[in-house]
């Protein structure tokens, strides 16, 4: 049987570059930056006034001038307002460009203005002080937000500010999610006392936006000729199949038949792990690739988790982190399986990590997924887990 290591290694090895393509401003949260941001001008452009308040000549203060009368108001935008006189300041907002005549920001908190004159309330002024200086965080030409990383809120505001109406990103895969079985029905359909409502593949896409992927869905009923017919089909216009169910050793189970006669690869066919023992991975000649995950809902949670969201980070060219938890109570499990424990995470005093276990009923237990936020990898050569472990997890929900 495979193990999760080789597992792992076999579906990162099969990871492709889907090219480039530029998509609007307004389009690109969640999508994978392939360029590089660079300043069209120095950040910020001109000195900038940080609070508001008055600018002054810090020479004049050092030289025992208190007071000063206002010549001007300057907001943001306008053109900056000179001092002709020593003892003269410009009422100034934050924003502002600074005058040239001036080189010190005093805060409206530390002045008292009466009849146009603002008299300092404070000794402790430095020179230059609330002035964020031309060109402190970049400089034009600097690159300021790298490629192969997921675009971000701040990230488009970075964008926006350097007149990137267009951002050139990592085209994603085309991908289809397959559902089997006799008793799936649709979610506006009322189930039978036999039937379930489809589940699987509104949380196989959920996950998949995350990532800005729109993935198309489908449904094939446990019939030999329909399965072959519809994947056929699917093998044709997508980059990436992912199956949930049809997968096992049932006498309805035909994707696993299906997908030989179709010339897609088996490059493996069960995991040491639980839940998601049956999982199926294998590669058409064309090039798209197929994950086969055991219909159980949880078993399919974790094996997206686990195996093709790191596949898709991969080929996107994301780098992904590993995470690990301290275990806080002990788990026995004696089958020699790889054991993905659902658990609680929470941070202590230290900033550890620290996963809580949740009981459930099994890997058709879905319910009980939404109780937890990660899974944790507990290794096939012990039976034993004792507080105060620490191992792996993958996260499904953010921390905070």
């Amino acid at each position: 049987m495979t193990t999760v290591e080789q597992a792992e290694k076999i579906v990162l090895s099969e990871t492709r570059n889907f090219g480039t393509e530029l998509v609007s401003l307004d389009a690109v949260l969640n999508r994978v930056l392939a360029e590089g941001i660079i300043a069209d001008r120095d950040l910020p452009p001109y000195d900038r006034v940080a609070m508001d308040g008055i600018a002054i000549s810090y020479a004049v203060f050092q030289k025992g001038t208190k007071s000063f009368k206002i010549s001007g108001i300057q907001a943001a935008g306008d053109n900056p307002i000179d001092i002709n006189n020593q003892d003269e300041c410009v009422e100034i907002m934050t924003g502002a460009a600074l005058p040239a005549s001036t080189d010190t920001i005093i805060r409206y908190e530390d002045i008292q203005i009466e009849n146009g004159v603002a008299t300092l309330l404070i000794d402790d002024i430095r020179k230059g002080q609330n002035i964020h200086k031309k060109a402190l965080d970049k400089k034009q030409g600097d690159i300021i937000a790298t490629a192969n990383q997921v675009i971000h809120p701040a990230l488009i505001s970075i964008a926006a500010s350097v007149g990137k109406k267009e951002i050139l990103v990592k085209k994603l895969p085309r991908i289809v999610i397959i559902t089997t079985g006799n008793e799936l029905v649709d979610i506006n359909d009322t189930p039978s006392s036999y039937e379930i409502r489809k589940s699987n593949n509104y949380a196989i896409r959920a996950v998949l936006q995350e990532y800005g992927v729109s993935a198309d869905m489908l449904h094939i009923a446990d019939e030999f000729t329909e399965t072959k017919k519809e994947l056929q089909k699917c093998l044709a216009h997508y980059d990436v199949i992912i199956l949930s169910g049809g997968i096992s050793a049932g006498k309805f189970d035909y994707v696993p038949q299906v997908l030989e006669e179709l010339s897609v690869k088996k490059l493996f066919h069960k995991v040491q792990q639980r839940p998601g023992k049956p999982f199926w991975f294998g590669k058409h000649d064309s090039g798209v690739v197929v994950f086969a995950f055991p219909g159980n809902p949880v078993s399919t949670f974790m094996c997206l988790h686990r195996y093709c969201i790191p596949w898709l980070q991969k080929s996107l060219g994301v780098t992904s982190i590993n995470a690990y938890a301290v275990l806080d109570s002990t788990v026995n499990f004696k089958p020699q399986l790889q054991y993905f424990l659902q658990v609680k995470l929470s941070f202590n005093n230290s900033g550890q990590i620290i996963a809580t276990p949740i009981a459930g009923n099994g890997s058709g237990d879905f319910a009980n997924l939404q109780g937890a936020d990660a899974f944790m990898e507990l290794p096939a050569e012990k039976n034993n887990f004792n507080s105060g472990d620490i191992y792996p997890i993958w996260p499904y929900r953010k921390l905070i």
